[in-house]
């Protein structure tokens, strides 16, 4: 499985690639492939989003530089931006498994077991995609609770917030759009949306459940040794530029 590490590219930018590469899968021109990369600030909305879950009007979208598209990927709506690591994988599941359900099972599990690398358990919520962590929001920084002596049990809540998205798209059984693990994401984007249709679960990052900076890269070769080793593929990374010279070679 060739990994392309894509750095700051604009969403447009990368779902030509995807295309591309899918076209090249489809044919068996190429192998698989994962691309990561990070996303300038974008919302975008699945195949099933609900218009209303985004909160934000252009105008303010605009202000927040902020782009807006609609994909083909399954899922509701949901926010990418600097921090964030997306992967692409561009997979043929007729050489691997014939089983949509497992693939994004898969995704989730290469994601739990990379934040398992940094001591974070995370964990499946059943009906929901992505991956999500159990925390513990406190209510002592509260207005109320300055005014008033809240109980023990009334002082933290238990709260389920979620650390990555999935939503996928399958065509010939060629995979493409995928996961966004969030890292050092700014959270606040996520108050432009209701994340993934879901108004009671807010979105958490790595970085701010372990109050410490955290390599993107170190991440990276984590997902990708997860995955890799989850389909029974051999990664190797390859660089943007041979990336895009093999492409062009294939389209001439």
């Amino acid at each position: 499985m060739l990994i392309t590490d894509l750095g700051l590219i604009s969403y447009t930018d990368a779902y030509a690639l995807q295309q591309r590469l899918v076209a090249a899968r489809k044919a068996n021109a190429m192998g698989d492939a994962l691309l990561f990369c990070e996303h300038p600030h974008v919302i975008t909305l699945g195949r099933n989003a609900n218009r209303s879950n985004l909160l934000a009007s252009e105008h303010v979208l605009r202000q927040k530089n902020v782009e807006l598209h609609s994909t083909n990927r399954g899922g509701d709506i949901t926010y990418h931006g600097p921090g964030q690591i997306v992967g692409y994988p561009i997979l043929n599941l007729a050489e691997i498994k014939r089983d949509v359900g497992w693939y994004v099972r898969t995704l989730e599990e290469a994601m739990i077991r990379a934040s398992a690398d940094f001591g974070v358990t995370a964990y499946r919520v059943p009906g929901k995609t992505g991956i999500w962590v159990q925390s513990t929001r406190g209510v002592s920084d509260s207005n109320t609770a300055a005014l008033h002596q809240p109980s023990r049990s009334a002082q933290t809540e238990p709260a389920e917030e979620k650390l990555a998205a999935v939503g996928v798209h399958l065509s010939r059984w060629v995979t493409s759009h995928g996961f966004a693990y969030n890292v050092c994401t700014d959270l606040r984007y996520f108050d432009l949306i209701v994340p993934c249709g879901i108004a009671d679960r807010k979105a958490t990052s790595l970085e701010k459940l372990l109050q410490r900076a955290i390599s993107l890269k170190e991440v990276k070769l984590c997902l990708s040794h997860h995955l890799a080793d989850l389909l029974g593929r051999d990664p190797r990374a390859l660089s943007r530029e041979t990336l895009e010279s093999t492409l062009n070679a294939l389209a001439s």
